[in-house]
């Protein structure tokens, strides 16, 4: 049975600290689904210089990979990428009906599983650059 709060007339911002691991688990599965769809219209954006000939898109990816910031950004998206497929993964799982009663430690786990796989792409993504 999910508890209710006396919320008044104004919502308090500090409510975060009483959201459980499912709820942080929602709100960054959204967020990981909203960037994903930006960077959909930013990637299209990008392969549509390819209309206007090779040598134009071969010379916007070069200018873009020799840009630092939009590696340190390459790296966010593959955790966004990475985050969001473990987590759907995770609500499969939850939605079969498979470990229902370890659903805290599956976000924790996929939260770890995505750090480490972030901060082994780091040498990957920045080679060559610093």
């Amino acid at each position: 049975m999910s508890q209710s709060y006396d919320r008044g007339t104004v919502e308090s911002f500090g409510r975060w600290r009483e959201f459980s691991a499912g709820m942080w688990a929602w709100i960054l599965h959204k967020f990981t689904g909203w960037i994903l769809v930006g960077y959909l219209f930013t990637h299209i954006a990008v392969l549509s210089t390819s209309t206007q000939g090779a040598e134009t898109y071969t010379a916007t990816l070069q200018g873009l990979e020799a840009l630092l910031i939009v590696r340190f950004l390459e790296i966010g998206l593959l955790a966004v990428a990475v985050f969001h497929i473990l987590n759907g993964i995770r609500l499969l799982f939850v939605d079969l009906g498979l470990g229902l009663t370890a659903q805290d430690k599956s976000f924790y786990a996929s939260l770890l599983l995505t750090a480490a796989i972030t901060v082994a792409s780091i040498p990957t993504f920045l080679g060559g650059a610093l």
